[in-house]
């Protein structure tokens, strides 16, 4: 492993492993493959970008020739894939996006990866492929996949595609299944970065239904981490559960993140809930920790060392939130928020 392409490199996840990994690994050389779309920032990578061993490309993972060509360019011999679409509102809004993406785009670099004999395919995945966890269980990685938004569901089918490849064609290949990410340059669409935001502006914070619902947020960082640990101990055609092993409900993490904010908890707007919104996730994380990972950030730290990024980085979502976003966010929660009043 030495040429790696990180696919989705410019967005929240990505855009972090890459920091990480050209930070660790001097003798690495890392390739952003990225379509940049409206989560997709090149802002995430300014820390980078005078790196020399560090690249950009412009590409969409559906264009085949287009991923081929950059893979042989750059002498590419492993591809980590973080392209997606990855919100789940805007997943029930307009599904077409996230099978494209997500299920053809992956098969793209599977092929890439088969016809090019590169040395190692990893996918990112999500918790959510799991579905609703019921109360006292954690997912293992050998649970069915019972995915009920069709974000999820084109994560699921990824993944399904990802090991038939494995068993069919002898694929090197592994996967990770992470919680609900937090940190620096996540798209202020997602809960924490939203509500941060939109605290510091005095504007209220809409949680879904009850806030009841159960996760796993974990620091992006420490996901980071984790994916560096499966990509150089993981055994080949098995998946790995990223998590914290610490589940809170969303109304402790919004309390958490106002207190840390010193502002006040009557910001707090209940709104109607979304379609088939999962109660509750939970990761059994044991397969990976006996790799040696384990999460250095508890979920409360986490969401206060967030918070703080957002508030010393005005400069990097101010101009996020004034495009693109209202559109979505108007159209996302202007009736909900209207109904809470």
């Amino acid at each position: 492993m030495k040429n790696i392409l990180v696919t989705g490199g410019a967005g929240f996840i990505g855009s972090n492993f890459v920091i990480h990994m050209l930070d660790k690994y001097a003798d690495y050389n890392i390739v952003v493959y990225d379509k940049l779309t409206y989560a997709g920032n090149l802002d995430n990578l300014l820390g980078v970008q005078n790196n020399p061993r560090y690249s950009f490309v412009r590409g969409d993972i559906c264009d085949a020739q287009m991923v081929k060509d950059t893979c042989q360019e750059h002498d590419i011999d492993t591809i980590v894939n973080f392209a997606a679409e990855t919100h789940v509102d805007r997943s029930i809004m307009d599904p077409d996006a996230f099978v494209k993406t997500s299920v053809y785009g992956t098969y793209v670099l599977l092929e890439a990866t088969r016809e090019l004999g590169l040395e190692r395919f990893h996918q990112i995945s999500t918790d959510e492929v799991y579905g609703h966890i019921p109360a006292g269980y954690s997912s293992k990685e050998g649970d069915p996949l019972e995915p009920r938004s069709p974000y999820a569901a084109s994560k699921a089918s990824a993944d399904l595609m990802v090991n038939a490849y494995f068993v069919t064609y002898g694929l090197p290949v592994t996967i990770t299944r992470g919680s609900n990410n937090i940190g620096p340059y996540q798209y202020p669409e997602k809960v924490v970065p939203l509500f941060a935001t939109n605290a510091i502006d005095e504007e209220p914070l809409p949680v879904y239904g009850d806030g009841r619902q159960m996760r796993e947020y974990q620091y992006v960082v420490d996901h980071c981490e984790a994916i560096d640990v499966v990509l150089h101990k993981g055994v080949l055609g098995e998946a790995y559960n990223i998590g914290t092993g610490e589940e809170m409900e969303n109304m402790t993490m919004v309390e958490i993140l106002l207190d840390a904010m010193q502002m006040p908890r009557d910001l707090i707007r209940h709104v109607a809930d979304r379609p088939g919104h999962d109660r509750r996730y939970s990761l059994n994380i044991g397969k990976i920790k006996a790799l040696g990972w384990q999460p250095r950030h508890t979920a409360e730290e986490a969401i206060i060392k967030t918070v703080h990024w957002y508030k010393d980085n005005e400069w990097w979502w101010r101009k996020i939130k004034s495009g693109e976003f209202k559109a979505y966010y108007q159209a996302q929660y202007g009736e909900r928020l209207a109904d809470a009043e």
